[in-house]
């Protein structure tokens, strides 16, 4: 059964406006990649390696992410949601990790439910702040991801026209359109997965 958001959101004008953007899954980052015509991702260590190993790449990762997101909201206001997940009475979440306390001035905004078999009973807590864009400003959440400590991950502008999704290993990156994609995809060709086509 796929995530579904639950009712009574506590930022309905927001959770209205991304249902006008996104109208086909709740705002957890990994939903996105079912959009796939302005989609296109990019891996934060050379070789696509997953895994940061030394301090230096460490850098190498802070610095890719914080290249494109510059390139997508320099001089703009921000959304950074976070989620956290609660297991229902009889289920224990083994990797609890409070993603929330790096999302500066964050608030709750929504639920999503997930009932299939590899999250039985999961209801995820999503959080948004609101911030002005600088790079470094996420670093502590970015290096958590890169870690795969927490997931679910968006920063996105204000007007939800831009997406952005680190994972552990890289991120999705939706644009506005094909060919603000395009353009983005062209800069940064090295950071590229190594078949061309986005898929890991």
């Amino acid at each position: 059964m796929p995530a579904h958001e639950l009712p009574d959101p506590a930022l309905p004008e927001l959770s209205t406006l991304w249902r006008s953007h996104w109208p086909d899954c709740p705002p957890i980052g990994h939903e996105l990649r079912f959009y796939p015509d302005c989609r296109v991702r990019f891996h934060s260590l050379p070789g696509s390696r997953r895994y940061a190993e030394t301090e230096a790449e460490y850098r190498t990762i802070l610095h890719r992410h914080n290249t494109v997101l510059t390139e997508m909201f320099g001089g703009q206001e921000v959304y950074v949601t976070t989620v956290t997940y609660v297991m229902d009475e009889g289920f224990t979440d083994l990797t609890p990790f409070d993603a929330h306390a790096l999302n500066s001035g964050s608030r709750p905004w929504t639920r999503v439910r997930e009932d299939d078999e590899l999250e039985p009973g999961c209801t995820m807590h999503v959080h948004v702040g609101r911030q002005q864009w600088n790079p470094g400003i996420v670093d502590p959440l970015l290096r958590a991801v890169a870690d795969d400590l927490c997931h679910g991950v968006i920063i996105m502008d204000t007007g939800l026209r831009r997406a952005y999704h680190p994972y552990d290993g890289g991120a999705d990156v939706i644009m506005a359109n094909t060919d603000e994609r395009d353009q983005l995809k062209a800069a940064h060709t090295d950071w590229l997965p190594s078949d061309r086509h986005g898929r890991e």
